[in-house]
């Protein structure tokens, strides 16, 4: 979604006017938190954003299930597949599945283990577990209180946070601060800046562990356009990330174009981009994510032909200890 301007700034006229509101919204997202879910048959791990607006919910994820796999468990990535028509339970096929069936993060997840998109979440677990899961991952759904979580990680922007504070709509976080510290085991932090104090003192109030976090580009992706100048595009949850990533590796990035979070790309949208990246010499770059919509699709197929792709791997300082965390709750 959109970020509206006043919730970047201190609470003001328009946030002051929907405090009712934010209220009521806040009240029921704090009772809903505290409401017990069904059980799974075995462990799960949850991965939920305090905020609306992209974190780094989705790397943290993924680092989660590779450490899982590498520890001879059987993770199954468990998604709500945002932006997707099925509403499952469905188990994702790379091969037949694409980002209009399942949502974009699905198909990145599925990458690494198998992957069930379920609008169901209690379902989508039962059919993790059928398939045979040994742990569920679930990339978002701590504020839906369906499905008892065995390990919860908030995750939190290090240079946004969480702005003006305040629960929506007045403010962008999903529920109050505190209501979600308090049902969560972990903060992730991720990236530079010391925006999140607030939810950094909440937690250490309560003795939860604090992690930090960084997105590291892949090499390999980073030597394929390091010499060369780029025109930079992104529908994420905050595209200036991703292009922040790009000038802090030495990238040459002359244009940058910003779209929605989960946007779907027209043909319009890969034309313009394609003839601006032509008429300026450039190469076109974006996300992993916005790539696999445009895959597999006629109508992107050009533009999806002549782009390269920076992946990003979240790196966690204290690796260790979050690896003691992640693997003792998924036993």
């Amino acid at each position: 979604m959109h970020e509206p301007g006043f919730w970047r700034r201190r609470p003001g006229t328009a946030a002051a006017l929907l405090t009712p509101l934010a209220a009521g919204y806040g009240a029921v997202a704090a009772w809903r938190l505290r409401q017990p879910g069904k059980r799974a048959g075995v462990p799960v791990i949850c991965i939920g954003n305090l905020t609306h607006g992209g974190a780094g919910k989705t790397p943290t994820a993924l680092a989660v299930g590779e450490l899982l796999r590498t520890a001879d468990s059987q993770p199954f990535f468990l998604t709500r597949g945002y932006g997707g028509r099925l509403r499952g339970p469905v188990l994702v096929d790379l091969a037949r599945h694409g980002a209009a069936e399942v949502g974009d993060e699905p198909l990145l997840l599925a990458r690494i283990a198998p992957t069930i998109v379920a609008h169901d979440r209690v379902a989508g677990a039962a059919a993790a577990h059928s398939a045979g899961a040994t742990a569920i991952v679930m990339d978002d759904g701590f504020q839906n209180p369906s499905l008892a979580k065995d390990l919860s990680i908030l995750v939190v922007d290090a240079g946004r946070g969480i702005r003006n504070g305040r629960v929506f709509p007045a403010g962008p976080l999903r529920a109050p601060l505190d209501a979600q510290i308090e049902r969560a085991q972990a903060l992730m932090v991720v990236g530079d800046g010391a925006a999140a104090v607030a939810p950094i003192a909440a937690a250490r109030a309560r003795k939860i562990p604090v992690f930090f976090g960084r997105l590291e580009p892949n090499r390999r992706d980073l030597a394929a356009i390091v010499l060369q100048p780029v025109l930079a595009f992104s529908g994420i949850g905050v595209p200036e990330k991703f292009f922040a990533t790009l000038d802090n590796a030495g990238i040459e990035v002359r244009a940058r174009r910003a779209f929605p979070d989960h946007h779907a790309y027209s043909r319009a949208d890969a034309t313009s981009l394609l003839a601006d990246a032509k008429a300026g010499g450039l190469v076109p770059v974006t996300t992993e994510k916005d790539m696999v919509r445009l895959a597999g699709r006629p109508d992107t197929a050009a533009l999806a032909a002549a782009v390269r792709t920076l992946a990003v791997t979240l790196a966690v300082e204290d690796a260790a200890g979050f690896t003691d965390l992640v693997r003792r709750a998924a036993e």
